[in-house]
């Protein structure tokens, strides 16, 4: 775990009491150098949620990140859930697509 993950990790787990709390480095899935930590997936699922629309989560999470938004991170896909819409969902997130930006889509 490379220290931008690390410390969005130690972020989001300090603010949110999280049932589920994955964060995933997805650069190697786009056109970066090797090692990056560029392009992350959250997962988030909490009882915090209840009662917010979905911007209103983004938003939380934005503010939240917003040092690491304006630094390395160039991509950030969320996943937020309460814990009845995970349930919902299977436990399950979507998968994230492949870049075809950059170098890759020519």
């Amino acid at each position: 775990m490379g220290p931008v993950e690390r410390s969005i990790r130690e972020k989001l787990s300090a603010h949110f009491a999280a049932q589920v709390l994955q964060v995933t480095n997805e650069s190697f899935m786009h056109s970066v150098p090797e090692g990056s930590e560029s392009h992350f997936k959250l997962v988030i699922v909490c009882d915090q949620f209840n009662g917010q629309r979905l911007v209103q989560r983004h938003q939380s999470i934005y503010r939240l990140l917003a040092e690491d938004l304006a630094g390395p991170i160039h991509a950030l896909a969320l996943h937020t859930y309460t814990i009845s819409e995970w349930a919902e969902k299977n436990a399950v997130a979507p998968e994230s697509p492949n870049c075809l930006g950059g170098s890759k889509g020519k």
